[in-house]
């Protein structure tokens, strides 16, 4: 079967004529938009070039700026560091002060009390509540205030040496911080639009959200200095108490272990003066003992010298008894033979009591030797505990200005 062959279509010369014309047209417009397109691109380039450049460029300002910021900060914050820095070592050694000063009171708190133990070694009435014992518990107890004192000291520096390391700590904290921001702005502060490191990183345009704003970061490195500054003003006040503490504690030290020093020589000295006294009259009792001993036999060597003459009255009455008869008369002889008898007699008597008085007053005598001896052994003793025992560690306190 034959294949049928349709014939191109036939346009009019007129078509063609407006085929053309309307290529023509539509070429024209569309170079035109083209034109004003190139036209509009060119000056869109321009000025976001220029926009662009500009905000580049107050990029870099506003880094430049916050870097003088973080400059700025760094450097208050390392001022005040190093300011509190300074200020904990002053203090640890102001709290070594008192640590020195608080061991130091242990010597003389121990020979206080050393001393009122010894003195518990006096005997007798020497046993007596006299100024240097009041001395010595007045210098317990001021040297067991002193140590407490001190040790309030001690505890209010090793809490305020605490605040000052937690000020020190948030300072080094914030520095470090600081630090971090500043190596980040300087490093991006030095990236260029040729720079090898740059790259694009989508969905990092926006405020973080846990961000703080321009005012509560300046705030908050101004709150760590305030702090810090507060805290080291603190412990500098801290460390002119313990100064003045410091030197009253050793003056009331000194001024009381003087004060029972010198109550310890006014003792000794009146030990001494009664002892020396004592000794007086014991040496003048042994003396009246010698004498009143001597007495004692002269008075008995008398009564014993009136035996002869009493024998001889005695036996001249006896034997005129056997004159004979009328002879046996009451005559001058027997009267005055009587009267020898009777004189003698009253003469032994007087001598007999004497006697009894001689011997009751060397008894007097002796008992009063053995007192005084007593006495002067105890007020030995005493000296021995004053002058040689306490005294002798005394001389070893050493109260020193710390």
């Amino acid at each position: 079967m034959a294949r049928l062959v349709t014939a191109p279509t036939r346009f009019t010369h007129e078509d063609w004529t407006t085929s053309n014309l309307t290529k023509y047209a539509n070429a024209d417009v569309e170079r035109q938009q083209a034109e004003r397109l190139i036209s509009e691109s060119d000056r869109l380039k321009g000025e976001t070039a220029r926009r662009t450049e500009k905000t580049q460029a107050d990029v870099d300002k506003k880094l430049a700026q916050r870097l003088d910021d973080i400059r700025y900060w760094k450097k208050e914050l390392d001022d005040k560091l190093q300011g509190l820095t300074n200020e904990i070592e002053n203090l640890e050694a102001f709290k070594q002060r008192v640590n020195k000063a608080l061991q130091a009171t242990e010597e003389p708190l121990h020979i206080a009390r050393q001393c009122l133990a010894n003195r518990e070694k006096r005997v007798g009435i020497d046993l007596v509540h006299d100024d240097v014992q009041k001395e010595l518990l007045k210098e317990v107890e001021t040297i067991e205030g002193v140590q407490a004192l001190l040790n309030r000291t001690l505890e209010q520096s090793t809490e305020q040496l605490r605040l000052n390391r937690k000020a020190k700590f948030q300072l080094e904290k914030d520095l470090k911080d600081k630090f971090g921001a500043q190596n980040i702005d300087e490093y991006c502060e030095n990236l260029r639009n040729n720079s090898a490191a740059i790259h694009f990183n989508d969905g990092v345009a926006g405020i973080e959200p846990d961000s703080v704003s321009p005012e509560q970061w300046q705030d908050f490195s101004n709150d760590n200095i305030n702090y810090a500054e507060r805290e080291r003003m603190n412990s500098v006040d801290l460390r002119s108490s313990i100064d003045g503490l410091l030197q009253q504690t050793t003056n009331d030290m000194l001024k009381q272990v003087d004060d029972t020093n010198e109550a310890f020589a006014n003792r000794i000295w009146e030990c001494k003066d009664t002892k020396g006294k004592l000794e007086d009259n014991l040496n003048k009792v042994i003396g009246q003992i010698k004498e009143q001993e001597e007495n004692i036999a002269t008075l008995e060597m008398a009564i014993q010298a009136k035996e002869a003459p009493m024998k001889v009255a005695q036996t001249r009455l006896e034997t005129r008894q056997n004159r004979p008869n009328v002879e046996l008369c009451r005559d001058a002889v027997q009267y005055r033979l009587i009267e020898e008898v009777n004189e003698i007699s009253n003469s032994v008597a007087q001598l007999q009591a004497r006697l009894r008085d001689a011997n009751s007053s060397l008894k007097g005598l002796v008992r009063n030797q053995l007192e005084l001896e007593e006495d002067i052994a105890v007020k030995s003793n005493t000296l021995f505990v004053d002058e040689v025992e306490c005294m002798g560690m005394r001389k070893s306190i050493n109260i020193q200005h710390f």
